[in-house]
């Protein structure tokens, strides 16, 4: 069974890598299901179609205007307050400063949709009502803008998922009836000695893109795809179930819900998988040349890019990529998520060989080198991040606009299980992003480490009990190392928790002594807690060294582990404490903590020190 922990860079069964390998390579597959056949026409013809307004039929004039103010990052904005959504920031190319900003327009179910025919019934199957968020969502979604939607729960994932899924679907079908219709017509104008152009191709054929954190996620998607789509025949399924599926239930109910939603069943980070959809079958482990779909972890995918080496990277199989879907970034924000950039950088490049394109059929946008000015780019993370804002800035350029989502937050300060404790958090001073690690670490030993060094540590009496959360893990290992030469602390015992050595002798030796008072400071990586969510015993005090970017740290390490020691009478009311270092940069963290009303004022008001109770 693979382990459930896969920490970044983790080697999936040989296996695995062999039929994983083995898409890479080229060739030229028939379909052999009669798919000279194109599907029935749209349904809801008469409504206006996103697909054939941006992709088929697009106006030139107005694509070479958008380019030439994206190309010069001339972009109108306009905020907007949306009910089921949160905050939302619509952007396009500004070129009409008179011209407003759309803005979501609910749609109530998949009868608002443009779709092919065959996905009419199980859409309306599986989404028969869109609620509220779904309905907004639609909007942006179906009509090709980009999206990033910071407000991903583990109860509206399976909504979310089944959207993109159909999307993603009506985008293949859509593209691939019009390649046939227009054989047809190549054929009888050939027949007739007729000259015609038909530019409906890029040149490659892998239209979509789905990046996914575990295998078992990629099985969700998967599941997904079919019961929308309704394939007669699924070729190689069952190797793909062997790979992918583990059903077998490794946590506990009491583990958190997001946690298990990610870490449950295959969490295996390694992988990658072509899928090719003709008129009655699905084929997995299509090679990617002869895919439509293709999905991937970061890690798969990147290092199938670079499997010959840094100077012989392949990544033609990417150059037409139309729609690209990210789901669950903020789990891929916590491994490399330069995995994710990587990727993203060689999308739509120009491919170095041919691959038997037919240059003919090629969109005229693609030859311009403008295709990532018209791929969509959806994102879906639970929260937002300045890595999130900058992917955004830099990836999200489609000329129809973006629209970044960001949820209105009550704060985690409020749901801490009932317990009353004095939380305080102290603003320091720090002139750029750049120098906060530095000012954060200065602040930290001339206001804290005094602290610490005279704080009373009595074993008898349980020990000192101070809790050092550290989220960044480059920050861990200068307080680490501080801690072990610094003339202040040679005195305090302490212990780390890491991600790597939290199942180790080390680990567990740590995280003993300092439940039983031998240890008085215990460091606590916050990648330990996003991995394995352990239960630490002994906590009087709380230090955040910076503020966690998922909120429900805060409320577990906060409202968990000392709210345990509390409700359970081993440390009064009113002896335990919890100081929260943050700087100004970190807004978006900071508002999920302390609540949206309350963030403004404490990034750019007067006093440094905020406390609540």
């Amino acid at each position: 069974m693979i382990n459930q922990f896969q920490i970044e860079e983790i080697q999936s069964r040989p296996e695995a890598d062999r039929l994983e390998d083995e898409q890479l390579a080229e060739g030229v597959e028939e379909d052999a299901d009669g798919l000279s056949d194109a599907d029935s026409e749209d349904e809801n013809e008469d409504a206006p179609d996103p697909f054939q307004t941006h992709f088929v039929n697009p106006d030139e004039s107005e694509i070479s205007i958008k380019l030439r103010a994206t190309s010069s990052d001339q972009w109108s904005t306009e905020k907007v307050q949306i009910p089921a959504l949160g905050k939302c920031t619509f952007s396009q190319p500004a070129v009409d400063a008179r011209k407003k900003a759309p803005s979501g327009k609910k749609l109530s179910s998949a009868k608002n949709l443009v779709l092919k025919k065959k996905l009419r019934e199980p859409a309306l199957r599986e989404l028969p009502e869109f609620d509220q968020l779904n309905g907004e969502l639609a909007s942006y979604i179906f009509g090709y803008y980009d999206v990033l939607f910071g407000g991903r729960t583990v109860r509206n994932a399976q909504n979310l998922r089944q959207l993109y899924c159909l999307h993603a679907l009506n985008h293949i079908f859509k593209t691939r009836d019009r390649v046939i219709k227009n054989n047809a017509r190549a054929a009888r104008a050939q027949e007739s000695d007729e000259d015609i152009e038909l530019r409906d191709q890029g040149f490659t054929r892998p239209k979509v893109l789905i990046l996914l954190e575990t295998r078992q996620a990629c099985s969700r998607v998967i599941d997904t795809l079919i019961s929308l789509s309704e394939p007669e025949q699924q070729e190689n399924k069952k190797r793909f179930q062997d790979l992918f599926v583990d059903k077998e239930h490794k946590f506990s109910p009491d583990r958190p819900e997001d946690f298990r939603e990610l870490f449950e069943g295959n969490s295996d980070n390694h992988f990658r998988l072509g899928l090719k959809f003709t008129r009655k079958t699905i084929k997995f482990f299509s090679k990617f040349y002869n895919s439509d779909i293709i999905l991937a972890s970061p890690l798969g995918l990147w290092l199938a890019i670079e499997a010959k080496g840094p100077k012989k990277l392949e990544y033609d199989f990417l150059s037409s990529i139309e729609l690209v879907i990210i789901d669950q970034a903020d789990a891929m924000l916590m491994q490399r998520w330069e995995h994710v950039t990587n990727i993203l950088s060689y999308l739509n490049r120009q491919p170095r060989e041919a691959h038997g394109c037919d240059f003919s059929r090629v969109r005229s946008w693609y030859l311009d080198g403008n295709a990532a000015n018209l791929r969509q780019t959806l994102v879906f993370s639970a929260y937002l991040t300045p890595e999130l804002n900058a992917l955004a800035t830099t990836q999200m350029r489609n000329i129809a606009g973006r629209a970044k989502i960001q949820t209105v937050y009550d704060g985690s300060i409020l749901s801490l299980g009932g317990i009353r404790v004095k939380q305080t958090f102290s603003r320091f001073d720090s002139p750029s992003p750049a120098a906060d690690p530095d000012a954060r670490f200065n602040f930290f030993t001339s206001t804290m480490i005094p602290w610490i060094a005279r704080h009373p540590r009595l074993r008898a009496e349980g020990g000192a009990g101070i809790l050092v959360f550290v989220p960044s893990p480059l920050d861990f290992s200068r307080l680490r190392n501080y801690f072990a030469s610094s003339a202040i602390t040679q005195h305090v015992s302490f212990g780390c928790v890491t991600e790597t050595n939290i199942s180790e002798p080390e680990g567990q030796r740590a995280r003993s002594h300092f439940a039983n008072g031998r240890h008085a400071v215990l460091l606590y990586a916050g990648r330990a807690h996003h991995f394995w969510r352990p239960n630490i015993k002994g906590v009087k005090h709380v230090i955040l060294y910076g503020i966690p970017e998922n909120p429900e740290f805060y409320r577990e390490v906060v409202g968990g582990f000392l709210g345990l020691a509390m409700r359970e009478g081993r440390i009064g009311k009113e002896d335990g404490s919890v100081r929260t270092l943050f700087s100004k940069w970190e807004a978006l963290s900071l508002e999920r903590v302390v609540g949206s009303e309350r963030v403004g004022g404490m990034v750019s008001g007067k006093g440094d020190v905020f406390d609540f109770v």
